[in-house]
């Protein structure tokens, strides 16, 4: 089996892969890297759903990568123009010669004694087996599995006589023109599915088992258009990133500290688009805000298309599938043509590869993270992990920033080794995720970190606390431990001739 080094290895060329890589390729010229990426293209998340509207549910100022301007004002962007954005940014960067793509990674152990990590993977189109080392590990594969959607049985699923899909596998000649769907869901995927159907469709069902915010937002960034008449775009740019940001955080804050304050607001913005007080009980939830995501939508379209009845909402369980639709738990029935289960996700860490330290099997869910970057006992590994509470790459990238400044710390004092130890004082209970209750985190629990009770342990999902602890404070404390073990003597010519 051939075994190719590298000093860095990153799993997945999605967002988070890309960025890592960019951010390697600015800070450390000198260093070898690769990503292994399952897929046969560059995109993660937005090569692999294909459904109808597919979209960011952040503003792409934020979205985007700080060191690479979102040259668009639109606010928030569709699935085909973020992987646009993201094969450009790879290619600005020469990241693609890099990249190994169709490779499951299966296994990634470490050595302490070679100080390396061994990758093991699979070509899954022709099931050739090969090897690859590295000194320093980046899992950026995000939290789900992308085998699977989480698909809820329903009964009498097997009765329908139309097709059931879940968004995460959406068939590229699925004709839904002029015919009656049901969209089973309320999160983020299903309001984005309704108006973008809506308009094909005879008619579209939004069927909930329970509400959720929905918040609309303008589809078009007014100010940074008319700031472009006079100023460059990158200050533009700059100036709607921290906007934005400022904006975020504080939505936030304000709907966790005043919740029925926040929730008049956002009940007000629904019955505003709905035209009147009779449909705002189905966007009216049982919890806080922010207890899970908002669902964000661009101009108000999923309030449009239900208040012209293109699409419509019901709020009720599921009694049966039946021959031609749904029959409800109140005994109304739904007729249906197709039906999209747009039931959400489940949760896999590092891509589903089995982790190993020293022969010992990893399980992250007895682990703490360390600035949620690094993991407890898990020497020369780093996980990027964005937020949950904001756009998810404002904290990929300063992640990524921080592997950065770790790896320079290593290499101006001579260390070959880092791990991050954490004392039994500071443990939690809680996942790294648990700021959300949404179903997949409380279905993933058992699967996810953990998060300490304080310092560097606590997740703060707080971009103005998290930007200055990895980009400014001190790398060394007394939570990381650094050995001086020498590198292997091939190390730096395998990587050399690899390059």
């Amino acid at each position: 089996m051939s075994v190719e080094h590298v000093d860095v290895l990153i799993v997945g060329a999605g967002l988070s892969g890309i960025g890592a890589a960019c951010r390697l390729t600015r800070e450390h010229p000198q260093r070898t890297y690769l990503i292994l990426e399952r897929r046969q293209a560059i995109g993660g998340t937005w090569d692999l759903f294909r459904y109808p509207g597919v979209r960011s549910d952040s503003d792409m100022f934020t979205f985007g990568f700080n060191f690479r301007p979102w040259s668009d004002t639109r606010v928030l962007a569709d699935g085909p123009s973020i992987r646009g954005y993201l094969e450009d940014t790879a290619a600005e960067y020469g990241v693609r010669k890099h990249i190994r793509f169709g490779l499951k990674v299966q296994r990634a152990s470490w050595s302490s004694t070679s100080g390396r990590w061994t990758l093991d993977t699979l070509d899954e189109q022709n099931g050739e087996r090969k090897q690859y080392t590295c000194t320093f590990l980046v899992g950026a594969t995000g939290y789900y599995n992308y085998d699977t959607g989480h698909r809820p049985e329903f009964p009498g699923q097997e009765r329908f006589g139309g097709p059931v899909v879940h968004p995460q596998f959406w068939p590229e000649d699925l004709d839904y023109t002029g015919k009656r769907v049901v969209v089973i869901g309320s999160g983020a995927t299903a309001v984005t599915l309704v108006p973008a159907m809506a308009g094909s469709a005879a008619h579209v069902t939004m069927l909930q088992r329970s509400p959720s915010y929905v918040v609309s937002l303008p589809a078009l960034d007014k100010i940074s258009a008319g700031l472009r008449k006079v100023l460059p775009d990158d200050v533009v740019y700059k100036l709607a990133r921290w906007r934005n940001i400022a904006m975020q955080r504080g939505m936030y804050r304000f709907a966790k500290r005043w919740p029925r304050a926040a929730r008049r607001i956002f009940l007000a913005g629904a019955r505003k688009h709905l035209g009147g007080p009779e449909l705002v009980r189905h966007f009216d939830p049982s919890y806080d805000p922010w207890d899970q995501r908002l669902c964000v939508v661009p101009d108000g379209d999923l309030f449009t298309a239900i208040r012209t009845g293109r699409a419509s909402v019901v709020t009720d369980r599921i009694d049966t599938f039946t021959e031609t639709g749904i029959r409800l738990h109140s005994g109304a029935e739904l007729a249906a043509d197709i039906i999209v289960s747009a039931t959400g996700l489940d949760v896999q860490m590092f891509g589903g590869a089995e982790l190993v330290v020293d022969g010992e099997p990893v399980r992250l869910t007895n682990l703490v993270t360390y600035k949620a970057v690094l993991i407890e006992n898990v020497p020369n590994a780093a996980m990027v992990f964005g937020y949950t509470n904001a756009s998810w790459t404002l904290k990929a990238d300063i992640a990524s920033e921080y592997v950065c400044r770790l790896l320079t710390h290593m290499d101006e004092h001579g260390y070959t080794q880092v791990v991050a130890r954490a004392g039994d004082g500071v443990r939690g209970k809680s996942s790294v995720l648990s700021s959300l209750n949404a179903g997949y985190v409380r279905r993933g629990d058992d699967q996810m970190p953990r998060q300490g009770t304080s310092g560097p342990w606590l997740v703060h999902n707080d971009y103005f606390r998290d930007a200055p602890m990895l980009r400014r404070r001190r790398i060394a404390d007394d939570a990381l431990e650094f050995r001086t073990e020498p590198v292997p003597q091939d190390a730096h010519q395998l990587g050399a001739a690899q390059a």
